[in-house]
């Protein structure tokens, strides 16, 4: 990983639970007019016009942002090769000093929480370099620049008026403060809304400060996963191995059952027991029968909710499990997969046979995963998931 330019590709799928949809928000148009629709829709929520006109007073359309929304090809890389940019030696060290350093933060949080500790630090060493690349755009601007853009607003355009609380109360500086391209600030980049509703002081010092104190970034962010969902003192990412002749069809999230049933088909961990037997879980193999393979418990589940790109999730949660001391993962010799146009060109082809593949964007998301599934099931292939060039060749 070199830097922020794999980073900020990230940051964009960060944060999607409770967004409104994009068709009910007002986008488009000249943006004076557009800022004007914002000032008199946030008086009409109830806050207080001076609050507002000074908030706005000089805002900016932010063409760099619109830039960074466009550059999303990171995500068309295979897991093994993504999961090599991101976890470096670096990290794994600058983690284990900091899962020591914070030791008394991390306890407590597992204690009244019980969110593991290699979850935040995986997070937090994604997100900012565990605080050392926050960004350095506009807040204020990015969030109403995306706002006005048509491709997402019903996620950004509450953001600002969340933004504008945040000024109210003191936490937020329109014209200072600076984060992520979408709109995140501090080191494990929340968005306004959820600083409001999650933000924690962990240092005991009256002010929540995500991007100065790693205490109440850490205490924000957990209390964040526990507010999507996360199930305490369960794993969430396990490595294992299958057996020779193991069924693929019954691979994939969407092909869930207990941990027990998965053991009596000879599912097995590679380096230590299964979780409980009584736990919901799914085999998914990010690049095929022939690549690492993982058990995925709930809680994997909710870093979706965090984040909806399959392979950063995957990236991250096991992640966390090297930071708590699991080995590397067996790479395997997965066959060559399909990028950029090939995929665009296998997505076309599966939405003209009627299948759902989440839109023609090049990447290898879960309703892609299941479409190819499917067909590979109807061509008699192994049910992987995993798209290769003789399969586009197949269709």
């Amino acid at each position: 990983m070199r830097g922020a330019a794999i980073l900020w590709a990230l940051l964009i799928f960060l944060h999607t639970a409770g967004a409104a949809t994009a068709q009910s928000a007002p986008c488009g148009g000249p943006f004076p007019d557009f800022v004007d629709g914002l000032k008199r829709d946030a008086e009409r929520r109830g806050l207080d016009p001076a609050t507002v006109a000074r908030f706005f007073a000089n805002v900016r359309q932010d063409p760099d942002v619109i830039r960074a929304d466009r550059r999303q090809g990171v995500f068309q890389l295979p897991f093994v090769e993504f999961s090599r940019r991101l976890i470096s030696q670096n990290r794994i060290e600058n983690g284990r000093r900091n899962a020591q350093r914070h030791a008394a933060v991390f306890d407590r949080i597992e204690r009244e929480i019980g969110v593991p500790r290699g979850i935040l630090l995986s997070f937090w060493a994604f997100e900012t370099d565990y605080g050392a690349v926050q960004g350095d755009y506009n807040t204020r601007d990015a969030l109403v620049t995306l706002s006005h853009d048509c491709r997402r607003p019903g996620l950004f355009r509450p953001q600002v008026f969340a933004a504008i609380e945040l000024y109210a109360q003191g936490d937020l500086d329109p014209d200072g403060t600076t984060g992520a391209w979408a709109g995140e600030i501090g080191m494990v980049q929340m968005l306004p809304r959820d600083i409001l509703e999650h933000g924690t002081d962990g240092d005991g010092d009256g002010r929540v400060s995500l991007k100065t104190s790693p205490p109440d970034a850490l205490l924000s962010g957990a209390k964040m996963l526990e507010s999507l969902g996360w199930r305490a003192n369960e794993p969430w990412l396990q490595e294992i191995t299958v057996p020779r002749g193991f069924d693929w069809a019954l691979s994939g999230l969407e092909g869930t059952r207990p941990v027990s049933e998965w053991a009596a088909l000879g599912v097995r961990g590679r380096t230590g027991p299964l979780g409980p037997g009584a736990l919901q879980a799914s085999v998914i193999a990010p690049q095929g029968r022939l690549g690492p393979t993982f058990l995925a418990y709930p809680n994997f589940n909710v870093l979706f909710e965090w984040n909806q790109s399959f392979v950063y999730v995957t990236t991250a949660a096991y992640f966390a499990t090297r930071l708590e001391g699991a080995p590397v993962y067996d790479a395997g010799t997965p066959e060559p997969g399909l990028s950029g146009d090939r995929m665009k060109a296998l997505q076309r082809k599966l939405a003209g046979m009627g299948y759902d593949v989440g839109g023609v964007d090049g990447i290898l998301g879960a309703k892609t995963r299941i479409a190819v599934r499917e067909v590979q099931a109807r061509l008699g292939l192994p049910a992987d998931g995993w798209p290769t060039p003789a399969l586009l060749d197949r269709l």
